[in-house]
């Protein structure tokens, strides 16, 4: 009996190591790919006008549209499920290439409908071009999906960082000589080329053709509950980005993506570096309630930690960051991106509850909780946007991801058996943290001149350092127990970068 409570916590511990050292490389990438992001967006916002963006976001919505009522859902299914998935790899492989093909017809010839149907004839030719991304996606090594499974994500870091230098150099490059959206396409599409040229250099399994379609089934089994999620998630996500573009027109989409870009940092950084290792891990914990609760309340803390910072540091800062950085012709974007990043909170909190309903098999939960999303995202969108232009649709937005939240939580309690004291601990310190820091910004920092580089920098400085004192004391007298959960992953992390 001893030898196997030895065994078990021996086991924790190793997973917990892997995953700790995951989230290195995880958080390493996303970062890296931020800051890539971030400087190609104020290089190009420079040399770029409102509507390069918003032909680009034209562009992009009719791709994700496509590729996301077309999921199989095979990806999770083969993260999700237990024991060897090499059996699986090619039947996945050429379910993929069959579908990169449609997807690629069905764009070339949608293509002029949806350049009608947003009024912006540019936006024709850029959707068949880009669509080529679609067969290089198709074809990318399969093999590759192991990386996320067995958490070995120092190779993911390779594979995915390489697409992004490269998407970085092309457009900057582009954007100088040629000063249109074109730049950021050719771009966008050079970046998917690379990484189906490295997934083959980088990992040695080498797909063939096979079509079982028992295994397609098993794995549609899981997937089918992942497309509906996924589908209806693009609906909700992208559905505002629809209406905009089609009621506003080109230029104000560009506005609206933008601003809706910078203020998703929490729910698309955060939240993607998290999920990224927590759910293979949790799949594997998927038997054992009581350490996917444990590590379900750990997730979800560093996630509401980070995340109630970054908005609040955004809220304060947007108008000054923007007039800096972006120019003040983008200044239009500030109201609706404070709204934006509120939202962006709400559902990187809601995205630590989902990746919990995949692990344990019943993503139903997440696809018939997002299908209430849209229900209110479909009410409000045409009203509030109507009323108050691109801020109503963001407010549209805060409201359709704030409801169901709490639904995710009250179904999250229930699913890991956390208590609701342990839960709301994890919320409300870092929301009361982040109202302090907030407020102190806002009312104490009226003689720091905030459109220049040094004040800038100073006011925020002096945001972080409230902040993380607040938290401080809250460690010392709630036992909120973030440094020390801090202190644990980064040893962890420090391990894995030596």
């Amino acid at each position: 009996m001893l030898k196997n409570i030895n065994d078990f916590a021996s086991n924790d511990e190793n997973l917990f190591r892997r995953t700790a050292r995951g989230g290195f490389w995880v958080f390493f990438l996303r970062i890296s790919h931020q800051l890539l992001q971030i400087i190609k967006i104020i290089i190009l916002a420079r040399l770029l006008n409102p509507k390069d963006f918003g032909l680009m976001g034209i562009s992009l919505l009719a791709i994700a549209g496509l590729e996301t009522f077309s999921k199989t859902g095979f990806h999770n299914a083969l993260v999700q499920k237990k024991g060897d998935i090499r059996n699986y790899l090619d039947t996945a492989w050429t379910f993929s290439i069959i579908r990169g093909f449609i997807l690629f017809i069905t764009l070339y010839i949608a293509a002029p409908f949806v350049a009608i149907f947003f009024k912006a004839p540019e936006a024709k030719f850029i959707i068949q071009i880009m669509g080529a991304a679609v067969i290089f996606e198709a074809f990318t090594n399969i093999g590759v999906i192991h990386f996320q499974k067995e958490l070995e994500f120092n190779k993911q870091f390779i594979y995915k960082l390489s697409g992004t230098l490269v998407d970085f150099v092309i457009s900057i490059w582009l954007g100088l000589l040629l000063r249109n959206a074109w730049a950021l396409a050719y771009g966008w599409l050079a970046g998917h080329l690379t990484r189906f040229i490295v997934s083959y250099l980088i990992h040695s399994y080498r797909p063939r053709f096979a079509l079982d379609l028992k295994k397609a089934k098993e794995l549609f089994g899981f997937g089918k509950w992942i497309l509906g999620s996924t589908m209806l998630t693009f609906l909700v996500t992208q559905g505002d980005d629809i209406f905009v573009g089609r009621f506003l027109g080109v230029a104000m989409l560009g506005f609206y993506q933008l601003a809706y870009r910078i203020a998703n940092i929490p729910a698309t950084e955060i939240t993607h570096v998290i999920s990224q290792v927590a759910f293979p891990a949790y799949s594997k914990m998927q038997d054992n309630i009581n350490r996917l609760k444990e590590a379900y309340l750990k997730v979800f803390q560093v996630t509401a930690f980070l995340s109630f910072f970054v908005t609040g540091i955004i809220v304060a800062a947007a108008p000054y960051f923007t007039v800096i950085f972006l120019g003040k012709r983008w200044l239009p974007i500030v109201p609706a991106m404070r709204l934006l990043v509120i939202a962006g909170l709400c559902s990187s909190l809601a995205a630590t509850m989902s990746m919990v309903f995949s692990a344990v098999g019943r993503p139903e939960i997440d696809t018939k909780i997002q299908a209430v999303r849209l229900l209110i995202l479909i009410i409000l969108i045409y009203p509030f946007t109507g009323q108050w232009g691109i801020l109503g649709a963001s407010g549209a937005v805060l409201l359709s991801i704030f409801l169901p939240t709490i639904a995710f939580s009250v179904i999250a309690l229930k699913v890991t058996k956390c208590k609701i004291k342990a839960f709301g601990k994890a919320v409300i310190l870092p929301f009361i943290a982040a109202a302090i820091m907030v407020l102190v910004m806002f009312f104490l920092t009226g003689n720091i001149d905030k459109t220049k580089a040094a004040g800038f920098s100073l006011f925020i400085l002096i945001g972080v350092l409230v902040y993380f004192s607040a938290i401080f004391l809250f460690d010392k007298f709630l036992r909120y127990k973030m440094y020390s959960l801090i202190k644990r992953y980064l040893r962890e992390m420090c391990q894995a970068a030596e």
